[in-house]
């Protein structure tokens, strides 16, 4: 995501007692609970550097699988209803890939067989639970590193070293390059083939987030196939459009029932950049700064939800949380393009946020704010060692003050 808190998995159990704690007063932040069938209830559960799961590589498969069942039983128990399963993490895969090598963190080893199948068993044992699984994919991201050498000597990177770029510290596929893109849709949507995953998800990184001082080498790559366009930015942000176009295009053929999301940077524009942007000062805009044009995929109609990763909370002078509601919300309107909202639990009780996250009610008022705009059809929440820890109660006072019943996720 585009902010990640690096970690171990807390140890300490999110059971249905510390649901039941909770009394009548915490209805004082939430509005009247209406009948709700059908919402999207979600909850990430990330795998790059270990974040969520598995606790650490190197874990047997008995182990890596018990911690992967938690984290599914932990959601059904707050009355979740989607998890959306980081697979692809680093041009890797959690899968018998034939594109890509085993990722490093299961194993601690690149390319090492795990001994057992972490996408399929997922896929299964959500179901089994009545839980959609979203298989999250990052199309670009290399490697966390700039050593090409590191990489397995079997690895696409290796052998197609004009492919990758270094940049910021880390190695990224280029974008601008139509091999790259034909290369990265094959190696993902092969687990829609294996699988019947409910989603294919990306999240915010397109292009990569700016680097003070450094530039992203692509002129090769633009002098090659650019000459069409105005400048080099509308050339980028063309090729990440083809990128949702084609992928799109590409699931249906495949999986006709399996649905398309993104969670991109909570902020498009800001309107002082253009008119139809939000009320914001974000430091950071998808539109120019990540060449990803996220509001046109939605008034488009290009894919089926979006989850604009709000880590903000009500009130922030930058990026106020009920702003971007909703200007999101009037995005959302008359498209096709379901909107669903990206929530910071890894922000409730961290002292090093401000004074809002130390309340355990600020994100309830975040779902109760939504239910004043209909386009808003559910939230996800980052991330899964947090639901699980609920450091300050921020969780159950969600699943207390709105999530009493079960709902079906928006079909």
């Amino acid at each position: 995501m585009g902010v990640v808190r690096m970690g171990r998995l807390s140890r300490r159990a999110f059971t249905l007692a510390a649901l039941s704690t909770l009394t009548s007063a915490s209805g004082a932040t939430a509005a009247p609970q209406r009948r709700v069938t059908t919402e999207m209830r979600g909850v990430w559960l990330a795998t790059v550097s270990n974040r969520d799961w598995p606790s650490r590589p190197g874990l047997s498969a008995d182990r890596q699988r018990a911690e992967l069942l938690a984290h599914l039983d932990t959601a059904a128990r707050a009355r979740l209803n989607s998890v959306v399963f980081q697979v692809r993490p680093t041009a890797d895969a959690l899968w018998p890939s034939p594109h890509e090598p085993w990722s490093q963190y299961l194993t601690g080893t690149q390319g090492q067989n795990p001994g057992w199948d972490p996408l399929g068993t997922a896929v299964e044992e959500a179901h089994a639970r009545g839980l959609e699984l979203h298989a999250w994919f990052n199309p670009y991201r290399v490697a966390n590193h700039t050593d090409v050498t590191r990489l397995i000597a079997s690895h696409p990177a290796r052998k197609h070293p004009e492919w990758v770029v270094p940049y910021g510290g880390k190695l990224y596929y280029n974008p601008g390059l139509p091999e790259v893109r034909a290369f990265v849709q094959d190696a993902m949507l092969d687990a829609v083939k294996r699988y019947p995953v409910d989603a294919v998800h990306f999240d915010d990184y397109f292009y990569p987030y700016p680097v003070a001082g450094q530039t992203f080498d692509d002129d090769a790559a633009y002098d090659r196939h650019g000459g069409a366009f105005p400048h080099r930015a509308a050339w980028r942000r063309d090729n990440i459009d083809k990128l949702v176009r084609e992928t799109a295009a590409r699931i249906k053929r495949i999986r006709p029932a399996t649905r398309f999301g993104i969670s991109p940077f909570g902020v498009w524009r800001n309107a002082a950049t253009d008119p139809l942007g939000s009320q914001t000062q974000a430091g950071v805009q998808t539109y120019d700064d990540l060449h990803a044009d996220t509001r046109r995929w939605v008034r488009e109609g290009w894919i089926d939800y979006i989850v604009p990763q709000l880590y903000w909370n009500i009130g922030f002078a930058a990026a106020d949380y009920a702003e971007l509601l909703r200007w999101w919300a009037d995005v959302a309107k008359g498209s096709r393009t379901k909107l669903y909202l990206g929530e910071a639990l890894y922000k409730a009780g961290d002292p090093a946020q401000p004074a809002a996250w130390q309340d355990p009610a600020e994100l309830s008022r975040h779902l109760t704010l939504a239910r004043d705009h209909p386009q808003a059809r559910g939230h996800v929440f980052f991330a899964a060692k947090e639901v699980a820890a609920d450091r300050i109660g921020a969780m159950a006072r969600v699943v207390a003050d709105h999530y009493t019943k079960p709902a079906k996720p928006p079909r």
